[in-house]
Order: C-alpha cells, then structure tokens, then sequence
C-alpha cells in the first residue's frame, strides 16, 4: 500500500492487512503466547541485545499487537506506536519517558478526571509537577514554561467540558521551546483529526473507545509522530519508541493482550462508518435539547453559536464529535432524567456504539475540589452523553420522555 495514497476509509481496512505473511489470514491473527521460541542461544542473545529483530516475551512485544501498531501508526502519518493496556497506561508510558524526578509538565486544566488525577495526584509522587492551563488561551503554555518543562499534554475535546484547543497554535509554543506536544485524541479518533498536521509530536487514545467502539475490550496506543528531533545519537529518530518500549512500557507491565487487539483491530475496520454516524446523531440531538424548555444549556462544538464551533470545524473536517452536555434545574432532575432513559445505558465510558450517559459531578469527578470541577467543566446540574449510532429519532425520543418524567 506505500505506492498509493489511500483514504482513510480504505487505510481503515486493508493497512497493515498481510495474507500472504499471515499464512493467507484475512484476519489478524492472535498469538496467544507468552513467549517465543529461539534456536539458539545466539539468535536469542542478539535479540536481547538489540542487535537483530524479534519478539522475546508479549510483555514487550508480540505480532499481534505489532499489526496493530502499524496500523494505527499510517493512521496518524506517525514513525511508530506502542499499543498499552489501557489510555492510561498509554498515559503514564509516555508522560514517565519524558520526565522523571525534579521535572515538569504543563496539561490542560479540562482534560479527563483520570488524567487529570494523574497529573495532580501519582506523578506529583514521582517528583513530577504539574501546571494546569486553560487549554483555549495558548499564551497560557507559555507563561507556565519553565527550564525543566519536558512536555505539553492536551486532549482535542476536553471531556467533560467539550473545549476545543488551538491545536496549531499551542504546538508552536512547543516548538520554539523545544518541548514535545502530546495530543490525546481518544474523542476526535483519526477520523475527524490527525494531531500531527498541526504539530504536535505525540497522539495518544484510549483505543477502549471510538476505537474498539464496542465496549469489549480496554486499550491504549501512544504514537510518535516523528517530527520531534529527540536529540539521541545511538537510536536517532526512534530513541523515544525505543526509550517507552524498553524501560517504563517494559518494567510497568502495561502491555496489551493479543486478545485484546484483535478485538480492537475488528472495530477499528468500521470506524469511519461509525463516526459519520455518532456525530450526525450528537448534532440532532443537541439541536434538540437546545430547544427544550427543561434544558438550561447544551454544549456541543456542532452547535453555530457554541464558542468552539470554528475552532472544531476548522480543526476536524467539518464534524463535531459525538460528546455532549446538557444542564438541568439541578442534581435532582439529572439523576430523575438518567433514571427515566430507556435506550441510553448509565455507565463511565465513552465511544460505544450505545449511548451512554453519566452524571460526572458524583461519578467521575467526585474526587475533586469546586475550583477543579469548574476548570473541568462539571456542575451538579450537568449531564455527559456519549451519542451512540442508533437510529436518530430513536434517540431523540428517549431523551424526550426521559425529560417529560421529570
């Protein structure tokens, strides 16, 4: 496939897909293996050593999860990637690459609540600190830098507060300080975004999402898109996948099962048919809660009047995702309205092919402080939806009733 350029759709199912290396498998094929054989104890030494290719222990690498990683890397127009058991794994593999004891990182102050945990929380114990920033205000970045700043962290739709950064814009504050943009993904999908055309270095999804699409299987990938000079005489471009795989990815533990990628593999072949789909779905139904008299608010990029709009059309071709929030009178009426849905599934994940809904003030984000909770967007009047790909009226008419009980 390197003598065509090919659509995402097509790249969706056929990269990477090899019969004829797969003993003529149109499907990826699962080593479900521990370990992997050698006929020497040379050939093994030199594997070891780095000095020939090969797979040693799945906990390092595995077939698999190689097919995988190559295929989401021509998904991203990336160098490489390392598939991980879970976006936070992914996570916690790249950020600890980058910076150990006595460093420093700047993240958005809207991401996740588990990531934002992580930041605030478990690195803070490796010595790591951490600056939160407005994600929508660049300038923001740079104000926060420091000499011992070793990475930027943003999502490109913060969840739950559903901003939209400057992707462009923080990446060139990256650039000219020299510290390497990473650019979680996991709501946008290389569906509606490649971070790398607007500079950043690093893409990270919760492949458990959007990705998979189906709920069944955890999973993360960190992708180096190859345009940051790492500065590494030994390993040159690579010296960062290379770092990740045999130090933090290796002694953490956090490899993904070949069960788990070939699950995850089958999803992402209908990726594109479901994206077109939850975000045409999450457009209707912000347009019909907008208009509802019990809801005070809607936030959702696809909305003309929302703050974002331009930002998310310029920046994920013209689509919006299918996260969204809606405000009610207050906690009272959420759990009532939650408590009344019939088709939409009350549960903490993202990207199913169901709809899914949460209240995050008492789920998600319950461990954090009011001024935390604002920065992230989350109210105790406020409802997450995670717009699934059934039919639209079918949706519509869930949250229609389930307002009506209220």
């Amino acid at each position: 496939m390197k003598n065509k350029k090919y659509h995402i759709d097509t790249l969706l199912v056929h990269a990477e897909n090899k019969p004829e290396q797969n003993r003529r498998s149109t499907t990826m094929p699962i080593y479900q293996t521990t370990a992997f054989k050698y006929n020497s104890s040379e050939e093994i030494s030199e594997v070891f050593n780095g000095e020939a290719a090969g797979n040693i222990y799945t906990r390092i690498s595995n077939p698999t999860l190689e097919i995988l990683e190559k295929k989401l890397a021509v998904l991203e127009d990336g160098l490489g990637a390392i598939v991980a058991a879970s976006g936070m794994a992914a996570i916690t593999c790249a950020v600890l690459t980058l910076a150990k004891n006595g460093d420093h990182v700047v993240a958005g102050n809207s991401i996740f609540g588990g990531t934002y945990s992580f930041f605030d929380k478990t690195i803070r114990e490796f010595g790591i600190d951490t600056a939160f920033v407005d994600p929508a205000d660049a300038g923001q970045f740079e104000s926060a830098i420091k000499d011992n700043t070793k990475a930027f962290f943003i999502e490109t739709i913060g969840n739950p507060k559903i901003d939209v950064p400057d992707i462009a814009a923080i990446a060139k504050i990256a650039k000219k300080n020299n510290v390497p943009l990473i650019v979680d993904s996991t709501v946008t999908t290389p569906y509606l975004v490649r971070p790398k055309d607007f500079g950043a270095n690093i893409v990270i999804h919760s492949t458990s999402k959007f990705i998979n699409g189906h709920g069944n299987s955890l999973g993360g990938v960190i992708i180096d898109c190859g345009n940051f000079d790492w500065k590494d005489e030994k390993y040159g471009a690579l010296s960062f996948l290379i770092k990740t795989r045999k130090a933090v990815f290796r002694d953490f533990g956090a490899c993904l099962s070949p069960n788990a990628a070939f699950l995850t593999d089958i999803g992402l072949e209908t990726l594109s048919l479901r994206m077109e789909r939850h975000c045409s779905n999450a457009l209707a139904l912000a347009k019909f809660l907008e208009k509802h008299p019990k809801v005070k608010a809607v936030s959702f990029p696809g909305l003309a009047d929302n703050r974002f709009h331009n930002p998310a059309k310029k920046q994920f071709n013209g689509k919006f995702g299918s996260l969204l929030t809606f405000r009610l009178k207050d906690r009272r009426q959420c759990f009532k309205a939650i408590d009344s849905l019939r088709l939409a599934y009350n549960l903490a994940n993202i990207g199913d092919a169901k709809t899914l809904v949460i209240h995050p003030a008492s789920t998600l984000c319950v461990e954090f402080n009011d001024k935390e909770r604002e920065n992230m967007g989350v109210s105790d009047d406020l409802i997450r939806v995670s717009v699934g790909i059934e039919y639209p009226d079918d949706i519509i008419d869930d949250f229609s009733q389930a307002l009506e009980a209220i």
